[in-house]
């Protein structure tokens, strides 16, 4: 596990989480005073896609794997997207500053003001870009980290606990049933060392009669990387 990965993972998911619930607030009042004569459409979708996100979010807090993770982050950013693309359909170029002591009728056929109710329709469409925002940016970093993984070493990322992902500039730990617990075996005359950068990439030198070892260390550190002289084959 990478501790980094899993704090950056958290701190996204309380930010959703808070826009999320700010939405799903002001939706639920605008539902209270509007259905289910006015605006019936959108002040259902309102409450369904924050709702979704909450719920989705408090599962797959504590265990996901990179493919499900993908797969509802894509959901949600196109529900955001919908959400925020829908808002402004509604609101138009509407100034809610310039509406002044305008009224708009509701349900029990009273009255809120429209500037009021332009001015939460406003944060519903701001925080429903943000929320898309964010969701384009994990599903990127999630594919980027795992694809990054497979590369270094772990062919069933994808799958894996979403936790074991490394952060970027980080490595992968040690693959399949060594998480959690991988002791690294000692080499008799061996030489370890850590991977040396050249050219913006890793490069390991061989030593001539060596075998080189390429260990994964936990907590995203860098391999470890030991030359061991090759036995002499028999003739």
């Amino acid at each position: 596990m990478t501790q980094l990965f899993k704090d950056m993972r958290l701190y996204g998911y309380v930010i959703v989480l808070l826009l999320s619930a700010t939405v799903l607030g002001i939706s639920a009042y605008l539902a209270s005073i509007f259905l289910p004569n006015i605006q019936h459409d959108f002040s259902l979708f309102s409450l369904i896609v924050p709702s979704l996100t909450i719920l989705i979010f408090l599962i797959t807090i504590s265990w996901s794997s990179p493919r499900t993770e993908v797969l509802f982050l894509f959901i949600l950013g196109v529900l955001w997207l919908a959400m925020g693309a829908w808002s402004q359909d509604i609101l138009g170029s509407l100034q809610c500053d310039a509406l002044g002591g305008e009224r708009t009728t509701i349900h029990n056929g009273g009255s809120i003001s429209t500037r009021a109710w332009c001015y939460e329709m406003k944060v519903i469409e701001a925080f429903s870009w943000m929320n898309f925002c964010l969701f384009a940016i994990f599903l990127w970093a999630v594919i980027a980290l795992t694809a990054r993984s497979k590369v270094l070493g772990r062919p069933y990322a994808w799958g894996e606990p979403i936790f074991e992902l490394p952060w970027f500039g980080q490595y992968p730990g040690p693959p399949g049933p060594y998480q959690g617990g991988y002791q690294m075996p000692m080499y008799p005359g061996g030489m370890q060392y850590g991977p040396q950068m050249m050219n913006n990439g890793y490069v390991v030198q061989q030593n001539p009669g060596h075998a080189v070892v390429i260990q994964p260390n936990m907590g995203g550190l860098p391999p470890t990387i030991t030359q061991v002289p090759s036995p002499i084959p028999s003739p």
